[in-house]
């Protein structure tokens, strides 16, 4: 069954340095509050996974967190680039920051692998694009029944999977709703989990549409109100855009970055 605690707790025992970590969610439901408590708590080396990583890797990445990003697009939604990101990519500041590029599909196959104990999963999608030849972990392989050149990409199987949730019951089982992204795939793929919730009900009520990660499944949940923020949380709080406006300054001054750093390292999780 799922442990309960806090946010600070369940990163410090759950997330090390040069561990693989994915924070999943996909344009809401992001576990923003999580990214910032592992800034806070100082982990190094990490290998990041995200299919669409935005300002929380962003955060991240400038905070010296990150050695690697294994992702499918980046950047901050309805704004332009990620500044830090870039500054990594281009000029190794603050750390050199290798990066692993494939499509949504291949990263989302991917993560169905790694849930269903699979070595690796194969799809159509990379045929006709380049992404081969600057990407090792995609690979052809031929059809045993038909002949057909297809593309083969390795199963993900995260150290920690680390996803945002509406709400859990006191056993630990979680409910989430909504537009959803690989949250159910990274959990199951994972070795250790970590959910940060909205809030902690006695029961969890039937809601269309959404899906259950059972007890069994969730290493550790964290009472986390907001902790998405700036994306939203359906049913609960709504897409602070000026946040994503906001980030876009920040992001590109390394003053300006190092200023918001230390409130964040200020702040309590």
């Amino acid at each position: 069954m799922a442990e309960i605690g806090t946010l600070a707790e369940a990163i410090g025992d759950l997330v090390g340095d040069g561990d693989v970590v994915a924070l999943e969610g996909f344009t809401h439901l992001i576990p923003t509050a999580a990214g910032q408590e592992i800034i806070r708590q100082g982990r190094r080396d990490l290998t990041l996974v995200r299919m669409t990583p935005d300002i929380v890797y962003d955060q991240l990445i400038g905070a010296g967190c990150a050695r690697k990003l294994v992702f499918s697009w980046g950047g901050n939604p309805g704004v332009g680039s990620l500044h830090r990101f870039r500054d990594a990519v281009q000029n190794s500041w603050p750390v050199p920051l290798e990066i692993e590029e494939h499509s949504h599909a291949g990263m989302a196959n991917r993560y169905v692998a790694g849930a269903s104990g699979l070595p690796f999963a194969v799809l159509r999608g990379y045929v006709g694009t380049d992404l081969p030849s600057v990407t090792t972990t995609i690979k052809p392989i031929t059809c045993p029944f038909t002949g057909e050149e297809l593309t083969a990409v390795p199963a993900l199987n995260p150290d920690v999977a680390i996803v945002h949730a509406q709400r859990a019951d006191r056993n630990g089982n979680v409910q989430l709703w909504g537009l959803l992204g690989v949250q159910k795939e990274a959990v199951l793929a994972a070795r250790r989990s970590l959910v940060t919730v909205e809030e902690i009900v006695d029961e969890l009520s039937p809601v269309p549409g959404a899906i259950v990660l059972p007890s069994w499944a969730v290493t550790r949940v964290a009472e986390v109100p907001g902790g998405a923020h700036p994306s939203y949380a359906q049913g609960y709080s709504e897409r602070d855009n000026a946040y994503y406006a906001a980030w876009d300054p920040i992001s590109r001054d390394r003053d300006e970055f190092g200023r918001w750093l230390e409130q964040v390292k200020e702040a309590a999780a």
